[in-house]
């Protein structure tokens, strides 16, 4: 039996940050980082059933094209993956009354859609990228046994290329779930190897105050190049969302409007219809996969 103080719930039987019962959730789910944009794709749906918000985590679930989907905003960073992830397979797999995990898993389909800068010059601002491997420079995921999912000798090949200081903890590389990738995918969305960063100014490189332990990383890592795959992107969730999802069973994939292109220094002239554009797209790539 799962412990009280490992399985938190609250008085109402919901899971303790996302505040979400069994019966909440759809099994086509959305991820979103910022709370805002919620309800910028449940605009789409044709109607909302559930709402429910305690502190950046909000959730809504609906009808869109008759398929039943939940949109959850996940907040900033790899740590705020490990409570989503977590809480949502719990809503699934483990039996609140016994505290025990079913018999019978069941796996979630989860995509991201997020923003991110594009370390490409031919990756234009305003175009969508699809995460075909999420490689972490957090440490997160190594709290967990991940050698299962992961591809060391991806890993390797990165850690060898950019003389990693190993002081910062070991990288690790997951592969996005094969199935939703087939269903998303098209002629237009580039794909690559999507870098997971633990914050936001040093762990991405950039340089205000602070000196930073490798000023050559990003151009480093412009130039990696696995097997065909670039690293085309930098951001904070998609590789702690991938190793996650392959560790308890479900599908994810992670989709990037590009609003800024670090390579050129351009900004998106409009990243609210970019991230519209895209939501869009995997709306109805969704209801008929």
């Amino acid at each position: 039996m799962i412990q009280s103080s490992e399985l938190i719930l609250n008085p109402d039987g919901s899971v303790y940050h996302l505040n979400l019962r069994p019966e909440n959730i759809a099994h086509d789910i959305i991820f979103v980082g910022d709370q805002d944009r919620v309800e910028k794709i449940t605009a789409h749906f044709d109607s909302i059933e559930f709402t429910t918000q305690k502190r950046e985590f909000k959730t809504q679930t609906g009808i869109y094209k008759n398929k039943r989907m939940s949109v959850v905003s996940t907040g900033i960073g790899p740590d705020n993956i490990d409570i989503v992830l977590n809480e949502l397979d719990a809503l699934v797999n483990i039996d609140f009354d016994t505290r025990t995990p079913k018999e019978q898993l069941t796996s979630l389909n989860i995509i991201r859609i997020g923003t991110s800068g594009s370390l490409q010059p031919d990756i234009s601002t305003d175009s969508f990228v699809m995460s075909k491997y999420g490689l972490g420079l957090d440490n997160m995921l190594r709290s967990y046994r991940i050698d299962e999912v992961t591809d060391t000798a991806l890993e390797e090949a990165f850690l060898h290329h950019t003389h990693w200081d190993i002081r910062k903890g070991k990288p690790y590389a997951v592969k996005c779930s094969e199935k939703l990738e087939k269903i998303i995918e098209s002629g237009h969305i580039y794909k690559g190897i999507t870098a997971t960063a633990g914050g936001f100014y040093g762990p991405q490189g950039r340089v205000l105050r602070l000196p930073i332990q490798d000023m050559d990383l990003n151009s480093k890592m412009d130039n990696f190049n696995f097997n065909g795959n670039r690293i085309t992107n930098l951001e904070m969730e998609t590789a702690a969302i991938y190793g996650l999802s392959a560790l308890l069973g479900h599908h994810a994939l992670s989709l990037n409007a590009i609003i800024a292109n670090r390579a050129l220094g351009t900004f998106s002239a409009d990243p609210y219809a970019a991230v519209n554009n895209l939501i869009e797209y995997t709306l109805n790539k969704l209801a008929i996969g």
